[in-house]
């Protein structure tokens, strides 16, 4: 079966309907263009045909895939964290239909859910490419990382993998190892990667060094951009305080690694993330928790110094 069909088929069965990528009409607008062209299959890299249409369509239903994917993502794993009363009244919210196994099962929907549309995406790309003789699919793909509409971008992604990790590695959750049997953490010379296999004979690795310290991310955030720090390593690079935190950063202030702008401010943290990894290697935990208090208190002490005396005008 090919793909298109195979992804027609999967967002029929899905029990609600969400955006998806108009895969049959795309490639139907592809077709217009190769018809236009003549018998040689190929047009000119700039295709008034293509270009007007095709690519301003792609872009709104990227964004709707990616806005519904990081919403739902985020409602489910705020009701995994919770604890006490706001979990109890959540359930409520929520008409009380989270029990471990559907948390798993949902977690699991959603990954796949995001991997399939990343796939489509790639795919009308490539298509894009092959017919037009150009690279204006790749370049449209790069563009939509710097928009932040890169569903394998998300952070959101990332937290679903260890999400499912910490799950799985619960004795009451044995059973849910059938869901997803690749997605692990692998250390390679002490090195963390979170790595999964996806549909389509596609691999996510996701890098768990922390590109400042050069060390194991510790209380890990992720940038807009997608590429994930330290908390403190990241309130370093934005040059602000722990205290004031990164939603005061300068919108200047750049990424380390891709030197994209405004990325700070809205920066996610990685709970279950910070959670397996404490999990996976405790006693390098451990050492580095004691280390970044001693760190904070430091920190948060010359800050509050320097508050007084600029208030009393020393």
């Amino acid at each position: 079966m090919k793909f298109a069909k195979k992804y027609a088929t999967y967002m029929r069965g899905m029990e609600e309907e969400l955006p998806a990528v108009g895969l049959k009409r795309l490639k139907k607008m592809l077709k217009k263009c190769r018809s236009h062209e003549g018998a040689a299959g190929r047009c000119p890299g700039r295709c008034s045909v293509c270009d007007g249409s095709f690519f301003p369509s792609l872009m709104n239903e990227m964004s709707a895939v990616v806005g519904c994917f990081n919403e739902k993502a985020k409602k489910l794993l705020e009701l995994h964290l919770a604890s006490g009363f706001k979990k109890y009244a959540m359930w409520f919210t929520n008409k009380g239909d989270k029990s471990h196994g559907k948390l798993i099962q949902q977690g699991k929907d959603l990954v796949t859910y995001a991997i399939i549309n990343a796939v489509a995406m790639r795919k009308i790309l490539k298509k894009y490419d092959k017919i037009h003789y150009s690279k204006q699919g790749q370049e449209f793909k790069a563009q939509a990382q710097s928009l932040h509409i890169e569903i394998l971008q998300s952070p959101w992604l990332c937290e679903l993998m260890a999400f499912y990790m910490n799950l799985r590695r619960s004795k009451k959750n044995k059973a849910a190892m059938e869901l997803f049997g690749d997605c692990s953490l692998i250390f390679d010379d002490d090195r963390p990667t979170l790595s999964c296999s996806l549909f389509d004979s596609m691999r996510v690795d996701i890098s768990l060094t922390c590109s400042i310290c050069l060390d194991t991310v510790f209380d890990p955030v992720s940038l807009s951009c997608g590429h994930i720090f330290c908390y403190l390593c990241c309130c370093s690079a934005a040059s602000v305080t722990i205290v004031d935190g990164l939603k005061f950063a300068d919108h200047k202030s750049k990424c380390p690694l891709c030197r994209q702008q405004g990325v700070f401010p809205d920066a996610v943290h990685l709970d279950e993330l910070n959670m397996l990894l404490s999990h996976s290697c405790p006693e390098y935990w451990e050492k580095r928790m004691q280390s970044e208090r001693v760190e904070r208190v430091r920190l948060a002490k010359e800050h509050w110094e320097s508050q007084c005396r600029a208030f009393l005008g020393i």
